[in-house]
């Protein structure tokens, strides 16, 4: 802890020493090692706003944010591509990044709870990614989930699979566990399914934190059983809904449980199960201590909560501390994701009489199939319990004009055959006749965001 400070306040006193403006912004353009994260720290800890941004991301993009977010400095390693800087940006190279250590230790610029931490970029529902910015407070609107998704102590050892370059490494796999004192692990190495188990093993991991997806492909290539990933005490996952087989055949394979989180650039996780929140199959599980969160009517302006068992949007209340200061210069989508006293981030859910969640998609996802609203993830649920499905993915297709049809991506499991008749008798048990779909493609796999995410809008190209 004392080096990684001292490290920090280093690259701090030198980021000072070129005399940038209080809050000018820091745009982070390195690969997967600790220097990003010094680098953030660093730029926070001297009053700037830095801007981790993913290291997937093209040129193009990067030409877009800089030019969005009036970028001041550039942090490059070297590692990935630049564009053509915008006139008067100053560039750090891999060698001036490392003078930085060699500065005197100053003190964390004084700033207030309300002033601007960091500042992240989202795909969000327009065409360009819009900035998502924090607050100084941000840290302190994470301690809901030490114990209301982690469970942690200062003894634990966090295993995060994400890189440097991504927030939820920064938050979950490295803020939040130093705000605990307990110890972090990063893999930087080549890509390796079976190296988890190995890490557990050597470094003593009792926590792991990662996405769907992984703990899938654990399964499918590690050899598990109770007792082989110890001493982990559970794992978390966040990122994309975890479908409830996918929770029963590791559960089944590892003994040990998975805490899903929901949550969003805006705010980071603010729904979770913990070892303190029973698990409830199906749903991510309840709203965090300290939260206040209720589900408002998703087709009028009301700020009245639904009775329990209705679906409509998830509200945040804006006192929140972890909530974001607003969208970097999109007064207008700001103002529309606020209604009164509730940010609405336009996830769609219902909430039960014991207060679990139930997520029912985006509200920009729902599907309109011959005049029915229909949540594109019921459909999916109601698919992924076949026993010969791995993977699916729901989308609305257009197939002749202005027809829609419900359509469904599924990826079969191992090498069996599955007939896409099969799918529809398995669903039509599970769904109304309306929600059901009209075709189903096998495919060998589903197009995915940087992050892992099914990219629903992007299954027509399956076609």
């Amino acid at each position: 802890y004392g080096e990684i400070e001292d490290t920090v306040l280093r690259m701090a006193a030198g980021l000072a020493a070129l005399d940038l403006a209080p809050g000018a912004r820091v745009f982070l353009r390195m690969g997967n090692t600790l220097d990003y994260a010094l680098m953030f720290f660093a730029a926070n800890a001297a009053g700037l706003v830095p801007i981790p941004a993913s290291a997937m991301l093209s040129e193009t993009e990067v030409a877009s944010m800089l030019k969005d977010c009036g970028v001041t400095l550039i942090a490059w390693d070297g590692t990935l591509a630049l564009p053509d800087l915008p006139d008067g940006v100053k560039l750090l190279n891999a060698a001036a990044i490392d003078q930085l250590k060699r500065h005197t230790p100053t003190d964390y610029t004084d700033t207030h709870k309300d002033d601007p931490a960091y500042l992240i970029y989202t795909s969000g529902t327009s065409a360009r990614p819009k900035g998502v910015l924090h607050a100084q407070r941000a840290i302190w609107g994470r301690r809901p989930m030490y114990q209301g998704w982690y469970g942690m102590t200062c003894d634990d050892v966090m295993l995060h699979s994400g890189a440097f370059n991504w927030t939820y490494t920064l938050g979950t796999g490295l803020s939040d566990p130093w705000a605990n004192g307990a110890t972090t692990l990063l893999y930087t190495g080549p890509r390796d399914i079976e190296v988890w188990p190995r890490l557990i093993e050597r470094y003593g991991a009792t926590i792991m934190a990662s996405v769907p997806t992984l703990y899938r492909q654990m399964l499918k290539y590690c050899q598990l059983s109770p007792g082989k990933l110890a001493p982990l005490r559970h794992v978390l996952c966040a990122g994309e809904v975890l479908s409830s087989k996918l929770h029963e055949n590791w559960v089944e394979k590892t003994g040990l449980n998975i805490y899903e989180a929901l949550g969003m650039s805006e705010i980071s996780t603010y729904i979770s199960c913990s070892p303190s929140v029973p698990v409830l199959m199906g749903s991510p599980g309840k709203p965090q201590p300290g939260r206040r969160i209720v589900i408002l009517p998703a087709d009028t302006d009301s700020t009245v909560p639904l009775a329990p068992g209705e679906t409509g949007l998830i509200a945040v209340h804006r006192t929140d501390p972890g909530l974001m200061l607003g969208y970097w210069q999109r007064p207008d989508e700001e103002a529309a994701v606020f209604r009164g006293e509730w940010f609405i981030g336009g996830d769609l859910a219902s909430m039960d009489d014991d207060g679990y969640l139930h997520f029912a998609g985006r509200n920009d996802d729902i599907m309109n199939a011959f005049g029915y609203r229909v949540s594109p993830q019921e459909v999916e649920n109601a698919i992924a319990g076949h026993p010969g499905v791995a993977e699916v993915g729901v989308s609305a297709v257009d197939v002749a004009g202005e027809v829609t049809i419900i359509a469904a991506f599924v990826v079969p499991q191992g090498d069996g055959e599955l007939q896409p008749q099969a799918i529809l008798d398995h669903a039509r048990t599970r769904l109304a006749d309306y929600k059901m779909p009209r075709a189903v493609h096998i495919v060998p796999s589903l197009p995915r965001t940087g992050n892992g995410k099914v990219a629903r809008k992007h299954l027509y190209k399956l076609l």
